[in-house]
């Protein structure tokens, strides 16, 4: 258990620390941008009318101290042509949205605000942006009827249903509180060696790790059947979420970000043949050098599939609990048991609808800041003119 009584997890099995150290972290580059922008203006081409996407009120309200700097790093294996013609979504089409929220009742895992915070959300959306219930599905593990239950077969079955359909100018909305972790990967598409996880209620009935739903398995479900200028949003209030989507762009003031490092590889392999060589067995040299390359050309093929894999022509935001390397708070707000990223989110957009995503990610980081060690990022499938309004 961490500081805040979540469980963290690596390969499989509950553990205490904050992270993989072997992930690579932002680049000095990435820290020589203070404040990145990609302007994208109403009546232009990623943002179209004839209702486009307007500028956030809040946008000059703010003053930027060294504290509130974010950076921008953004994933090498993506091509920046496969995105070229994304385009933002205005959110005047149809709206969905998927709730979940588990306490893990009666476990060793329990946890106390996440059913609190669907219920928050649920309002919220509703109250601020015009969800209505017929059109959102709400999975938490205190119902009776068994299909509303967050199991694994349930959250990939309302997954599906929450993108079905997707067209121009819809707005999804997609929410989770609950546990989430680290597994190592299966697929090889994570360099530094790990997915990042949610546990759905059942998890633990299945064998390994095989009960979690992994990274690779979300975008495939949420982002991949997006088209272009629709909008997912989604929100994630769990443990090492930082990049639990694999969208390429990612906006935080420090961070540990998956990509690939080829010589990650080749510095082991070296290593290996130099000590082989070393010993007088030029024969057994050779073979390591030419395993190396054999390895250097699936890492590069790997690189290629996620290339093509991770991109997205649509319009894509999410929020993140935490870092990769970070658990996030099952807190007490308000005198009521509460994710602290939830709780921040609402309490933001509360005391002001339609900030620039600049002000928001701020904001919620102020509220945080004093309390808690988390620091929430913000992610992206393409990226972002921060003086833009927040809707959805």
């Amino acid at each position: 258990m961490d500081q805040y009584g979540y469980p963290t997890e690596e390969n499989g099995e509950f553990y205490q620390g904050n992270g993989d150290m072997n992930d690579p972290v932002f680049t000095p580059q990435d820290y020589s941008h203070a404040n990145p922008n990609y302007p994208q203006p109403p009546n232009t081409q990623h943002n179209p009318g004839p209702d486009p996407v307007p500028y956030g009120g809040m946008a000059t309200h703010h003053k930027i101290s060294r504290q509130d700097e974010f950076y921008l790093h953004v994933d090498p294996s993506v091509d920046q042509n496969d995105i070229a013609n994304f385009e933002l979504s205005n959110c005047d089409g149809k709206k969905r949205a998927l709730l979940i929220g588990i306490n893990y009742i009666g476990t060793k895992n329990a946890l106390s605000g996440c059913i609190n915070d669907v219920q928050n959300i649920k309002k919220f959306i509703a109250s601020q942006y015009g969800f209505q219930d017929e059109d959102m599905v709400v999975l938490t593990d205190d119902q009776d009827e068994s299909r509303f239950l967050p199991t694994r077969d349930n959250i990939t079955a309302a997954m599906k249903w929450l993108v079905h359909d997707a067209q121009p100018n819809d707005s999804f909305f997609f929410h989770y509180s609950g546990h989430g972790g680290r597994v190592e990967d299966q697929e090889r598409d994570e360099d530094d060696g790990f997915d990042e996880t949610i546990y759905p209620l059942d998890f633990e009935q299945f064998e390994g790790t095989s009960g979690q739903l992994r990274d690779d398995d979300m975008h495939e479900l949420l982002v991949r059947p997006l088209p272009k200028g629709c909008r997912l949003t989604a929100i994630f209030d769990s443990c090492h979420s930082g990049t639990v989507l694999d969208l390429p762009y990612v906006y935080s003031t420090k961070g540990e970000i998956k990509q690939q490092n080829l010589f990650k590889h080749a510095g082991m392999g070296l290593l290996s043949a130099g000590m082989t060589y070393a010993r007088g067995d030029k024969e057994g040299a050779m073979s390591s050098i030419m395993e190396l390359g054999k390895k250097l050309m699936e890492s590069r093929n790997i690189e290629e599939s996620s290339r093509r894999k991770n991109t997205s022509l649509a319009d894509v935001i999410m929020f993140s609990g935490c870092k990769d390397d970070q658990t996030s708070a099952d807190a007490q707000e308000a005198g009521r048991a509460t994710g602290a990223m939830s709780y921040a989110l609402i309490k933001t957009l509360r005391e002001d609808p339609n900030p620039s995503y600049q002000e928001l990610l701020n904001s919620i980081r102020d509220i945080l800041r004093d309390k808690y060690a988390q620091r929430p990022q913000l992610s992206s499938s393409h990226p972002i003119d921060v003086n833009l309004q927040f809707q959805c």
